[in-house]
């Protein structure tokens, strides 16, 4: 599998997202896209893995299938875990984790089957397993099928490399970046986000409109492969970005350490000449000079912060202010808790899918253009 192989990649996301993450698939340009429970398949060799981890905003992880066969006991396995070429993508001195899923097999024990893959690595390839290691080998033995795939993320593509600072509950980067993507902003207007927490919805919007690589910062285990050329890499990583509007981004909120929170994330990040924060209420949110665009929003949804009761005066403040002020601009609004989001009063669409979040349900509310 040199750099010019052709294979399967699969790209991650939360469950509920697939097809908003496959038009922003569509729009970068990758091979023969196919969205699917979990996240998008497309075809391609390493460099479209090393794109797809730098460029892709809403993907979690990208997945490479690196092999496949059939095995229907463990002596099977072992014989043929031995013969599989490991040192094609692997390098002995990178230490590697395997990960194994049974379903619908004659070979039922992950745990066995695990113990099998790692001494073919060890015996057959000389190569280092520890429970540690950053880079995973993904194994999934379904129907006697066993298809083996290679983690090149690492870290969750979420980790920016920017955000030091999080506040209780925040929205992770690739949630947010889709949710602008399913309210329509495309890199142009402003957004406004009045409960601004860490920041995350504006600096993403900044980058968005900036041309910024969500994955220019940051490093990736695809780079401890057998496989990566630095070179290529380097000219890939270091497109020059162009430059947005000054001050087209603007977040508050009421609590102080939020505002010196996003600010400082907005600095690592290098936008932070683009974004005006300030610190007050969201009853007090005024809309800024110059042409409308999205208000979006995370507000808290009381289950991990707080009681939901004393959330709906809350939503019903943000509401009015909403209506009352910002007519002409569009509102999306991300809560686990519809009745919270009906408490706003605003005319929302009708309710979308759910997206997997944390352990919960969340969904996305979209209002037309505020009349």
């Amino acid at each position: 599998m040199n750099s010019d192989s052709t294979f399967e990649i699969f790209l991650v996301c939360a469950p509920g997202l697939e097809t908003v993450l496959l038009e922003e698939v569509v729009e970068k340009g990758f091979a023969a896209p196919a969205p699917g429970p979990g996240g998008v398949t497309i075809s391609g060799g390493w460099p479209e893995v090393w794109r797809a981890n730098l460029e892709l905003r809403g993907a979690t992880r990208v997945l490479v299938r690196i092999g496949q066969f059939m095995a229907f006991h463990l002596a099977q396995l072992d014989k043929r875990a031995r013969k599989f070429p490991w040192g094609e993508v692997l390098r002995a001195d990178v230490p590697v984790k395997v990960q194994v899923t049974c379903k619908a097999s004659k070979i039922y024990h992950a745990g066995a089957a695990t113990q099998r893959i790692e001494t073919a690595l060890r015996e057959s390839h000389g190569i280092t397993v520890s429970a540690e290691a950053e880079l995973v080998i993904k194994v999934r033995i379904h129907d006697n099928t066993v298809t083996i795939s290679l983690d090149t993320s690492g870290e969750a593509l979420h980790k920016r490399g920017h955000k030091e600072a999080v506040g209780k509950a925040p929205m992770r980067e690739n949630l947010a970046a889709l949710f602008l993507r399913q309210c329509g902003y495309d890199g142009t207007g402003p957004v406004l986000d009045p409960m601004c927490g860490s920041g995350t919805f504006l600096i993403e919007a900044a980058e968005i409109a900036a041309g910024l690589k969500p994955g220019r910062s940051r490093s990736f285990t695809f780079e401890n492969l057998a496989s990566f050329d630095p070179a290529r890499w380097e000219e890939m990583r270091s497109t020059a970005p162009g430059t947005p509007p000054e001050n087209r981004f603007f977040g508050s909120d009421r609590d102080a350490g939020a505002i010196r929170m996003s600010s400082a994330n907005a600095a690592r990040a290098g936008v932070a000449e683009w974004i005006s924060f300030a610190c007050h209420g969201a009853g007090e949110v005024m809309p800024p000079e110059g042409p409308p665009g999205l208000v979006i929003v995370n507000p808290p949804y009381g289950a991990r912060i707080g009681n939901k009761k004393l959330l709906y005066p809350l939503y019903g403040t943000l509401g009015q202010t909403l209506l009352s002020r910002f007519r002409g601009w569009r509102v999306g609004l991300v809560t686990s808790e519809p009745p919270l989001a009906k408490a706003t009063g605003l005319p929302w669409q009708p309710q979308g899918a759910p997206v997997a979040h944390g352990g919960m349900k969340i969904w996305l509310w979209q209002t037309p253009v505020l009349r």
